[in-house]
């Protein structure tokens, strides 16, 4: 099967109440506004692949990754103060992983090339923050917090000079984790 063909396996179901009740919304592709299909989403079901869900429309605010599984109330399991109003797919990448950490916006500062999981950039590089990146190769989740905990950030291939620009002021990353093939 090619990669393609690989990416296009994601299924998420949203429910406007907890535990699966009311209306339904099945979505297997980026949904940049949920309300256009749902009042409000207060559960949901992903029977595969992994996804990215935001509390604001056009994939911004708070970001929460989900993969295989059932989230009855996921109000109350992720914090949300919101309902989910957007979500992305995330494709499965099988290669190698690769993203270069900048300690500044616009790729200055001290910098470090990542290939594996980082539960502490802090420990590991001696990098009190993380503000700009490179991500050449895989899809990447970044956390506020060491050992993955706290607000998250969904990272694809490409250059992000300054997060404040994606609505991340103020935002530190202080572990990264890679997106892999756990998602099936």
């Amino acid at each position: 099967m090619s990669n393609t063909g690989m990416n296009m396996r994601g299924k998420i179901t949203f429910y406007e109440e907890k535990n699966f009740q009311g209306r339904s919304y099945e979505c297997m592709s980026d949904c940049s506004d949920m309300t256009s299909n749902l009042n409000r989403c207060q559960s949901c079901r992903v029977e595969s692949g992994c996804f990215m869900v935001y509390d604001r429309s056009n994939y911004m605010g708070n970001q929460f990754f989900m993969k295989r599984g059932e989230y009855s109330d996921h109000m109350s399991m992720m914090g949300m103060r919101d309902c989910i109003k957007s979500c992305r797919m995330i494709p499965m990448h099988r290669g190698q992983f690769r993203m270069k950490i900048y300690e500044r916006e616009n790729f200055g500062g001290q910098m470090n090339e990542l290939m594996d999981d980082c539960d502490n950039i802090q420990d590991r590089y001696r990098m009190s923050d993380c503000q700009s990146c490179n991500v050449m190769e895989g899809h990447w989740l970044m956390y506020e917090q060491p050992q993955f905990r706290g607000k998250q950030m969904y990272m694809r291939p490409g250059e992000y000079r300054n997060f404040m620009d994606m609505g991340m002021s103020g935002q530190r990353f202080m572990s990264m984790r890679r997106i892999n093939d756990s998602c099936n």
